[in-house]
């Protein structure tokens, strides 16, 4: 009998078996489905957050802030140079004129969650009237856009969903005083829908503040951004650092999926350890309950390649199947879900996906698990001795 023969013959036969011990390969199936589920769904946390966070960077945007500050919480930026940033080189123009660019104010506001209730923050952004040249995908989809002077504010749709009292007609409180929403607004699914927006002029003077936090611009295009980041850093009467917007928010994606990162790592090893050791107890208890049998196909002259094969084989097919049901259930379970990260400063909201190339990647995993958990068995089952096998009670 030929090889392929071989393996074929004693594979089947192995699989065959396999309902006989049902019990001891559902824990390898159940193991291996909670590490796919844990991994698939982490990864696609992970993949889910950086996506709203880049999304929000523009090739075409710059963003400036004050020289050493890492984010627009830490930035300040006073009148004056506010002026001189927004007469740089480059940069666009709205349709009444005047540069697109807009000084921008960052607040938070703690607010309940609708999920459980508990507090989170949420941003709440002063924008300049500028800023619908600068974000032309900030729309209003509900109600209106707030009026500059009064205390009205536009929420995001994430934000909408996810939070308490921020419907049209709501009203917040913020620095002692009222603030109504009165529009919805949607941003292509970035971060900026996860805040509030109103005008910067009258948060500023609700915060008895000056200076604002970042001066956001939108470039004539890409290709200015140079011109704009030399002429602003070298000027004498200023101390920026200039970014592109994507850069930005690409950075801010990076110190996350690094935290995230390090998560996945360390439950997916200790899980997939937990899961190949299962899948060595089982497998070893395979070998050992059809030792009779293996020394017997041996005997007559089958090869130990059809044997490891046929070990080999169930294993990869447990996890196959495990594999399978964990992509399952974090598909099922996860994707398209809301999720908010943050804490009291600022809150993101955004979709989560489970991916086919995560679910695919989840496949991997676990069949590299099932090859390790049934690789030793395999050996054990080609090396048993014939004699000693068929002595075996």
């Amino acid at each position: 009998m030929g090889v392929l023969k071989q393996i074929t013959a004693v594979t089947a036969m192995n699989l065959r078996s396999v309902p006989q011990r049902l019990g001891s390969s559902s824990v390898v199936v159940i193991g291996i489905a909670g590490v796919v589920a844990v991994m698939v769904s982490v990864f696609g946390l992970t993949r889910s957050l950086s996506a709203a966070l880049v999304a929000t960077g523009q090739p075409d945007r710059a963003l400036v802030l004050r020289a050493g500050a890492t984010s627009e919480i830490s930035s300040t930026l006073l009148v004056d140079a506010v002026a001189t940033i927004k007469n740089g080189p480059g940069i666009a123009r709205a349709a009444d004129g005047k540069p697109a660019a807009s000084a921008e104010f960052v607040a938070a506001v703690n607010l309940l969650r609708k999920e459980d209730g508990a507090r989170a923050g949420l941003v709440v952004r002063g924008v300049e009237p500028a800023a619908a040249a600068v974000r032309p995908e900030v729309r209003i989809v509900a109600g209106r856009s707030f009026e500059p002077g009064l205390r009205e504010m536009v929420v995001g749709r994430g934000a909408l969903g996810e939070f308490r009292g921020v419907g049209i007609g709501d009203e917040i409180s913020l620095r002692d005083s009222r603030w109504r929403i009165v529009g919805v607004f949607a941003s292509d699914g970035d971060a900026n829908e996860s805040s509030l927006m109103t005008d910067a002029a009258t948060l500023l003077s609700a915060y008895q503040r000056t200076a604002v936090n970042s001066v956001t611009v939108r470039l004539e295009s890409p290709a200015a951004f140079d011109a704009f980041k030399v002429a602003l850093t070298t000027n004498p009467t200023l101390s920026v650092t200039v970014e592109r917007e994507a850069d930005y928010y690409r950075r801010e994606s990076e110190d996350a999926n690094q935290i995230f990162g390090l998560v996945a790592i360390a439950v997916g090893f200790f899980m997939g350890l937990g899961a190949i050791f299962a899948a060595l107890n089982t497998m070893y208890s395979a070998v050992s309950a059809r030792a009779r049998e293996i020394a017997t196909l041996r005997a007559i002259g089958f090869g130990a390649g059809g044997v490891i094969v046929s070990v080999l084989v169930e294993a990869l097919l447990l996890a196959l199947v495990g594999a399978l049901i964990g992509a399952g259930v974090s598909w099922l379970f996860f994707n398209g879900n809301s999720v908010t990260m943050g804490g009291s400063v600022s809150s993101l909201v955004f979709k989560m996906q489970i991916t086919p190339a995560l679910l695919g990647v989840g496949v991997l995993l676990a069949c590299g698990v099932g090859f390790v958990g049934g690789l030793l068995p395999a050996v054990r089952a080609a090396r048993l001795p014939v004699a000693t096998a068929l002595r075996a009670v």
